[in-house]
């Protein structure tokens, strides 16, 4: 926060139209964008949704919603999960599960084939 802090007061003496060399325009929208930023990134809730939004996420930003933090048994008896990480595989990861099991499935026969042909007793 303090880095934050540091940069937006040496951004905004930049960037100020009182203080700048820029045209009084350019001047004007930067220091409007510098001001939105730090308003963002000072708040947390603002910085959170921020991120949310991005999709960028860091453990320490992004927290489970807070109706999760109540009864989990009580809010997820009534689904047919048992909570909210008891959910049936997505078809993307079905497609690797199978492909994971062709690939070890061939490599067991190539295994046999080159034992086979080396004349290795099985």
């Amino acid at each position: 926060m303090i880095e934050i802090r540091r940069s937006y007061r040496q951004l905004s003496k930049k960037y100020h139209p009182d203080t700048t060399k820029f045209s009084a325009t350019v001047a004007k929208a930067k220091f409007q964008q510098l001001n939105e930023a730090y308003a963002t990134l000072s708040n947390p809730e603002r910085r959170s949704l921020y991120d949310l939004k991005i999709g960028y996420s860091r453990i320490n930003v992004i927290q489970a919603p807070p109706e999760w933090e109540q009864s989990s048994r009580e809010k997820w008896s009534t689904t047919a999960y048992l909570d909210p990480t008891d959910r049936p595989l997505s078809s993307g990861e079905i497609f690797v599960l199978v492909l994971l099991g062709i690939t070890f499935v061939g490599c067991l026969c190539l295994v046999l084939g080159v034992a086979y042909l080396r004349g290795v007793p099985l």
